[in-house]
């Protein structure tokens, strides 16, 4: 193992020795220099979770969710150098976490938090006008055949919970009277401009939107939807996708608009 290697695992490590061969500038013991170095690297990963996951700690109190963050920063080291990357199998590590059993929404609202964070984050591309893509499509006698591009910051989930009402009821005083987090709901994140907005949605727009995303033309995307649910609504998936910006291109045929 590299001297690089060594140090970097005795660092995420609380109960490692401090490395062979290193020194102090100033003379002071190399061992102590390290132990602070190595608590502030860890308090920085478990400050990055928390920001990340605001509901899931919300949900389990600071003190817990630092503990449990806490070993996942020792399971699971950054592979990025992108802080924002961190944590994203956090929700998984909850998902298998015995301790939060007692909540079992928390993995999946940490999944739709790390949707959030991959949206904030995701790559621009400029949306086409709501009324430019209502006209293109309007005027289309082949209508099944055309194929939308979605921004790249949009996203869907599918879960057994209600997390996108327990994800909202946390961002206002008193959100969470009589709310049941009991019943499955799918949600859509996307960011339109600077803001990731988070919407409630049924299964057959889950479908309809991953079909989207996969390039297949509408006709057979609406197809797979209704195998999905029997309630998937087209005009209103279609508009909340369109008002929100959220699509960047209408193939039609060989060409791309605009």
């Amino acid at each position: 193992m590299s001297h690089q290697a060594t140090f970097a695992k005795a660092l995420l490590a609380p109960g490692q020795i401090c490395p062979d061969g290193l020194f102090s500038g100033n003379g002071a013991d190399p061992a102590s220099r390290f132990a602070v170095h190595r608590n502030t690297v860890h308090n920085g990963l478990i400050n990055a979770l928390a920001v990340a996951y605001p509901v899931t700690q919300l949900l389990v109190g600071e003190a817990f969710f630092r503990a449990m963050a806490g070993l996942y920063v020792q399971a699971c080291p950054p592979t990025s150098p992108l802080i924002s990357e961190y944590g994203s199998t956090f929700a998984d590590f909850i998902q298998g976490f015995e301790p939060a059993a007692s909540v079992p929404y928390l993995a999946d609202i940490a999944r739709l938090e790390r949707l959030r964070v991959r949206a904030y984050h995701a790559a621009d591309d400029r949306p086409l006008e709501p009324h430019t893509v209502l006209a293109a499509l309007q005027a289309r006698a082949d209508l099944g055949t055309v194929r939308l591009r979605l921004h790249p910051s949009v996203a869907t989930m599918a879960s057994a919970y209600a997390v996108v009402a327990v994800w909202a009821a946390h961002q206002t005083e008193g959100g969470l009277a009589a709310l049941d987090p009991g019943h499955a709901q799918s949600a859509l994140v996307l960011r339109q401009g600077l803001e990731v907005k988070v919407f409630a949605i049924d299964a057959g727009s889950v479908t309809f939107i991953q079909r989207l995303a996969q390039g297949e033309a509408l006709q057979t995307a609406v197809e797979r939807a209704l195998e999905a649910s029997n309630d998937f609504d087209l005009h209103q998936c279609l508009t909340l996708l369109i008002s929100h910006h959220a699509i960047t291109h209408l193939h039609l045929d060989s060409k791309v608009s605009p």
